[in-house]
C-alpha cells in the first residue's frame, strides 16, 4: 500500500518541475556504468533517468510519484514500496543503489540501509545524497517533510555502522554527496 502522506506531497509538486539541481545531475552522471541499478526513493524519476545502467529499477512509497516516473522511464522496472518495511527485492542483485534526497524522509533509517546493503552485490556501490544540516542559528522549517538532518560526521558514522565503506563524502551546494561500497 502506498503512503497516503507521500502521495499528498507529490500531488503538490508540479507535473513538470523542471530539471533536477545541476549538482545532483553531475553526481549521478559521475557514478559511471552499472549492469543493474536501483533508485530507492526515485520520486518522479528525474534523477533515475540520469543513471547509466543496462537495467534500472525505480522504487518509491508514493504511487503518484511512480506514475510520473513511469512516463519518464518507460524501460525501467517500477516497484511500489511499503514505508518502514523490507524492500521487496532479491538479495545481492544490484551493482549500484542510488538513494538521492530520500534518507532524510525515512523513519527507520537502520532498516533502509540494511535493506540497501542486502540488495547490493558484494562490493556494490551506494550513492547517497541528503541535505546538509542547516547552519546553526537557522531554524528548521516546521512544515518540512524532513524527519532528520545529517552532518558530514553523522552520515559518515551511520554508513560505517551500517556496514558501508565510504569512498567519498563531500558537501556541495548544501548537499552531502556520498559514495560507499558494501564492506
Amino acid at each position: 500500500m502506498a503512503s497516503r502522506y507521500d502521495d499528498e506531497l507529490w500531488r503538490l509538486v508540479p507535473e513538470d518541475p523542471g530539471p533536477p539541481p545541476a549538482h545532483l545531475v553531475e553526481f549521478v552522471r559521475g557514478l559511471g556504468w552499472a549492469e543493474r541499478a536501483l533508485d530507492v526513493g526515485c520520486g518522479d524519476g528525474r534523477l533515475t533517468a540520469e543513471l547509466d545502467a543496462a537495467e534500472v529499477t525505480a522504487a518509491d512509497v508514493s504511487a503518484v510519484a511512480l506514475e510520473r516516473a513511469r512516463r519518464r522511464l518507460p524501460d525501467a522496472r517500477l516497484v511500489e514500496l511499503e514505508p518502514d518495511a523490507p524492500l521487496p527485492l532479491e538479495d545481492a542483485v544490484f551493482d549500484l543503489v542510488l538513494c538521492a534526497e530520500t534518507i532524510e524522509h525515512v523513519r527507520d533509517v537502520q532498516l533502509l540501509l540494511s535493506e540497501i546493503r542486502r540488495v547490493l552485490t558484494p562490493r556494490g556501490t551506494l550513492a547517497l545524497t541528503t541535505p546538509a544540516r542547516l547552519p546553526l542559528g537557522r531554524p528548521p522549517d516546521p512544515l518540512s517533510p524532513h524527519l532528520r538532518q545529517f552532518t558530514r560526521r553523522s552520515l559518515s558514522r551511520l554508513l560505517d555502522d551500517m556496514g558501508f565503506e565510504i569512498a567519498s563524502l563531500r558537501r556541495r551546494s548544501g548537499t552531502l554527496l556520498s559514495v560507499a561500497t558494501r564492506a
